[in-house]
């Protein structure tokens, strides 16, 4: 059932409102009162039941989820941090000051689940909107980046250690009795594989690894031999998984690298210090001039840049109502430029028979377009697109998403605080008539 958002009709005798004790100036306080909370609650209503316990108000869990990433903490410090400041209660819908924590942590889990990843993509629209006389803009920048999952870096010898603890633990659970546990002996061949680039070691480390990849495929064949129809059903997804690890050779396709997020991609990307990521790959859209995300994509399955335009064309046209005129993007786009009323442009040589206004004109759009790498360099360093700690593909979806509201949502509160000490600094001039040298507050790149 859907939550109800705290009554304001009747105030505290003993205690003063929220509103009454803020600075009206804040950004998150302008930023509760620009927010359409009443369209948001009519959009998220339609995925609660009509029975059951009442659940937390849709305001109270799309603030926590914001603020989360906006501040880049997990789940159960947004949890602390939120009992600790009044301005993050007064854009939660509270009226009062509060002195308990409003949700357990867990309850964002839960809520993500819920809103799955058209309501990330609402929340998105709702970053959007707040600039809306900014993102007419007739030239969009796109870039695709690497999200890297919290996985393990995957060896060989660390995805058969895995397995075999996989089985141990399916048996137990099962009360199976396997004809041998390995609990001693695959730490140890762990250990050994672990000096692969010793070369006095490297011998031992590879006896140690074909070893441990044997020991693992012939636990899953025992396991396998005693477990009837009735044990083996709810297991059968992990039970392939493993199958396949234990199985899969060095130039295999479509490998499997962590037992627990099987859809991982190994991508690489010729970065000189990172040859290989393990994660989705992502795609990034934003306004050219003003550096707003329009757009934000999950894109399983690790596809040509080139193929991924006519997602984020309907993306765009769902989140901004139109889609742009023209799309930049890098080399690696290379292939099909006309996508009906959009034409895709890469850099390239300029024809022979250009002017020189239409040269400038390109080199000015496409070093305009490298923005788009410091864009995608906040995301991960301040928003949490680095590492993605949500589950499966969905997950992916959210957190790429959430990444880039909260991103706007951070260029919204540099522009209020911008339009502020612009004032203040007019203000002082006229009054006092000094001569001061005026640094404004930029905006994110």
């Amino acid at each position: 059932m859907k939550g109800k958002s705290p009554d304001s009709s009747q105030t505290s005798f003993l205690m003063s409102g929220l509103s009454e004790q803020l600075n009206p100036r804040h950004p998150i306080y302008q930023l509760s009162k620009v927010i359409n909370w009443e369209s948001l609650e009519a959009d998220f209503t339609r995925l609660y039941s009509r029975r059951g316990r009442p659940a937390k108000a849709v305001r109270l869990m799309i603030s926590l989820l914001l603020l989360k990433q906006l501040h880049d903490l997990s789940d159960d410090q947004v949890v602390e941090r939120w009992v600790e400041n009044p301005y993050w209660q007064f854009l939660s819908g509270e009226h009062e000051l509060q002195w308990s924590a409003p949700v357990a942590s867990s309850d964002l889990t839960h809520f993500r689940k819920r809103i799955g990843k058209k309501g990330a993509e609402r929340l998105l629209k709702l970053s959007v909107d707040l600039f809306h006389p900014k993102i007419k803009e007739e030239e969009v920048v796109v870039d695709t980046t690497v999200q890297e999952k919290n996985i393990t870096f995957p060896t060989d010898a660390k995805l058969a250690k895995k397995v075999i603890d996989t089985c141990r633990k399916i048996a137990i659970k099962e009360d199976i009795s396997l004809r041998q546990s390995y609990s001693r002996t695959a730490p140890n061949l762990l250990r050994q594989a672990s000096n692969r680039k010793s070369p006095r070691q490297k011998k031992i480390a590879v006896k140690a690894t074909r070893r441990i990849r044997t020991i693992g495929r012939a636990m899953l064949r025992d396991l396998l031999r005693k477990m009837n129809d009735k044990q083996l059903k709810p297991h059968i997804d992990t039970l392939l998984n493993s199958a396949s690890i234990v199985f899969q050779q060095k130039y295999d396709k479509d490998k499997i690298y962590s037992l627990h997020e099987p859809h991982v991609e190994c991508i690489a990307k010729g970065k000189a210090h990172k040859r290989y990521e393990f994660g989705t790959k992502a795609s990034i859209a934003r306004t050219r001039d003003s550096g707003i995300i329009l757009g934000a994509l999950a894109l399983p399955g690790n596809p040509y840049d080139g193929h991924t335009i006519d997602a984020v064309l309907k993306q765009l046209k769902r989140i901004t109502g139109t889609q742009p005129d023209i799309l930049i993007a890098d080399r690696g786009y290379r292939g099909e430029k006309d996508f009906g009323n959009t034409q895709l442009v890469t850099p390239s040589r300029p024809a022979q028979d250009d002017t020189e206004y239409k040269k400038r004109k390109q080199r000015k759009r496409f070093r305009k377009r490298a923005g788009i790498e410091a864009t995608i360099s906040h995301l991960k360093q301040d928003f949490r697109l680095g590492r993605c700690f949500l589950k499966g593909e969905v997950g992916d979806q959210i957190n790429v998403t959430l990444s880039s509201a909260a991103y706007n949502l951070r260029k919204w509160i540099r522009f209020r605080l911008e339009i502020f000490f612009n004032l203040f600094y007019k203000t002082l001039k006229n009054v006092f008539c000094w001569n001061l040298n005026y640094y404004p507050v930029s905006f994110l790149t």
